[in-house]
């Protein structure tokens, strides 16, 4: 199993955004966890069909450093899809 980052494009509030993907839900809210990230920012369904997190450039060059590996944009789609959960 493996967490993703793609690059941070997103901007809001200042600042750039990324994802944060993992190949199973556990998996992504424990690394999430080591990054300090609150479960309060978890966003999936039903809002979300794909589970992730939403992270900041800073937030993703610590999540490299701990394992997470960069993913190119249409890496990243490609996970996105295997992860997502069906709208009902």
């Amino acid at each position: 199993m493996a967490v993703y980052v793609d690059a941070p494009i997103w901007h809001w509030q200042g600042l750039r955004w990324c994802h944060l993907l993992a190949d199973d839900l556990d998996e992504l809210h424990r690394f999430a966890s080591r990054l300090g990230l609150h479960r309060s920012s978890y966003q999936g369904p039903p809002k979300t069909t794909a589970p992730h997190y939403d992270i900041t450039g800073f937030e993703r060059k610590r999540a490299i450093a701990l394992g997470a590996k960069d993913c190119s944009r249409d890496e990243i789609v490609a996970v996105f899809r295997r992860v997502r959960v069906a709208r009902r």
